[in-house]
C-alpha cells in the first residue's frame, strides 16, 4: 500500500495540452451537434412551395397500325400533364424521337388521358434504321413533359 501511495502522491494529473485538446474537441463535436439539430428544426419551419406532382400510370396499350400505338394513361398528380416530346426504343436500340410533338394531349390530375404515339411521323427522326411495331415484341416508350420529367412504359404488341 505505501508504494502505491508513494506512485500516487508523485502523479502531476492530466497535462494541460491534453486537456485543452480535449476540450477542443468536445467542443466542436457540440457544435456540429447543434448545427444539425437546428438546421434539421429550420427547415422543416421554412414553408416549401407547393409545384404540384406529376405521376403517371400506364393502363393500356392498343396498337391501330404497324406504326401507332394508343395509351390510355391515368394522371395520378396534382397537375395536369402536358407533352412535349416522346421516345420509342425497339429491342435492338433503335429509337424514335418526336421533338415536334403539336398533337401531344394535356391530361388533368386524377382524369385518364389518351396519348397517340406515331412512328414515321413528320418532325421526328429514326437513331440508325426505320422500324415498326412487330406482334410480340416490346417496345420501350418514354414520354418528356413540359416539366422536364419523363415516364417510362414498356408495351408489347
Amino acid at each position: 500500500m505505501k508504494s502505491i501511495n508513494r506512485y500516487l502522491k508523485h502523479r502531476k494529473g492530466i497535462n494541460t495540452i491534453l486537456a485543452s485538446l480535449l476540450m477542443v474537441v468536445i467542443v466542436v463535436v457540440a457544435s456540429v451537434m447543434v448545427y444539425a439539430w437546428s438546421t434539421g428544426l429550420l427547415g422543416t419551419l421554412l414553408v416549401q412551395p407547393n409545384v404540384g406532382k406529376e405521376a403517371l400510370n400506364l393502363n393500356t396499350a392498343s396498337f391501330p397500325t404497324n406504326y401507332n400505338v394508343t395509351l390510355i394513361a391515368q394522371n395520378s398528380g396534382t397537375v395536369a400533364t402536358t407533352f412535349t416530346t416522346y421516345y420509342v426504343k425497339n429491342a435492338t436500340g433503335t429509337t424514335w424521337t418526336q421533338t415536334a410533338w403539336s398533337w401531344a394531349p394535356t391530361i388533368q390530375p386524377n382524369s385518364p388521358g389518351t396519348i397517340q404515339i406515331g412512328l414515321n411521323v413528320a418532325g421526328g427522326s429514326y437513331s440508325t434504321s426505320t422500324f415498326y411495331f412487330v406482334p410480340g415484341n416490346s417496345y420501350t416508350v418514354t414520354l418528356v413533359t413540359s416539366r422536364n420529367n419523363q415516364f417510362t412504359f414498356s408495351v408489347v404488341r
